[in-house]
């Protein structure tokens, strides 16, 4: 099996996963693997990863759920999958193109002394697509900025960041079976959990494009929701402490 593994989410990402694939295979990473975490996609989007993976055997992997379960569940069953198939690395990304496979070199070079490398809009050098408006910019950097950072208190200034490499170990030592967010603030809950645990944390500066084909799956709701479930983060985890080394 490949030493990394990249777990991506999909629901109805029909028209990019054949180009995101392409683009991860053509980084030329040795040992460099894809599994996709399908929520049972009306467009198609599961066939198309079980036609890719009669394409690449060995390489790339599908994991069919049976509905919309959630990109939180989606990302703890792809990394528990990767840790069962004895992966050393584990990049989660999205399917859109708005995380370019492009940064994945320097990420693995990173991890080798760090527990999780972060793609990073908000480090000096992070940039977001010129066509986000300034409401959703605003709302965006408040998020990281202000919110994450009063209630928790995390020092990470892309806590929402959805791009990441972690070492293996590292999701060993997070527990993933403590992870409880199902929607878009489950990127929140794992910062926060790697910063209580005392896991290094690196991040890197990354441009931000906005998706390329679709439509994005962050609403006012899914906002608003994922807003509120701070406080619960809080509350469950405010007690942890990172390992002591024997």
């Amino acid at each position: 099996m490949p030493k990394t593994i990249v777990v991506i989410p999909t629901y109805n990402e029909a028209s990019n996963l054949p180009q995101i694939t392409q683009a991860l295979f053509a980084l030329g990473v040795d040992e460099l693997g894809i599994l996709i975490v399908d929520d049972a996609s009306p467009d198609g989007t599961g066939e198309i990863a079980d036609r890719l993976a009669q394409e690449h055997p060995g390489r790339f992997h599908v994991m069919h759920r049976p509905g919309k379960q959630g990109l939180g569940t989606a990302y703890v069953q792809g990394f528990e999958w990767a840790l069962q198939h004895e992966a050393e690395r584990v990049i989660q990304m999205d399917a859109d193109f708005s995380h370019s496979p492009e940064y994945i070199p320097q990420f693995l070079q990173h991890i080798q002394d760090y527990d999780v490398v972060v793609g990073s809009r908000y480090v000096k050098g992070g940039r977001l697509d010129e066509r986000w408006s300034w409401w959703r910019w605003l709302l965006s950097w408040w998020a990281n900025s202000v919110w994450v950072r009063v209630i928790l208190g995390t020092r990470t200034k892309d806590a929402t960041a959805g791009f990441k490499c972690w070492r293996a170990e590292a999701l060993r030592q997070i527990g993933l079976a403590r992870v409880h967010s199902n929607g878009y603030v489950f990127q929140v809950e794992m910062c926060y959990l790697a910063e209580r645990l005392g896991l290094r944390i690196l991040e890197i500066p990354i441009y931000f494009e906005d998706r390329r084909i679709g439509q994005s799956k962050m609403n006012v709701p899914v906002k608003i929701e994922a807003a509120l479930r701070v406080f619960d983060i809080r509350a469950r985890h405010h007690r942890l402490r990172p390992m002591r080394k024997p």
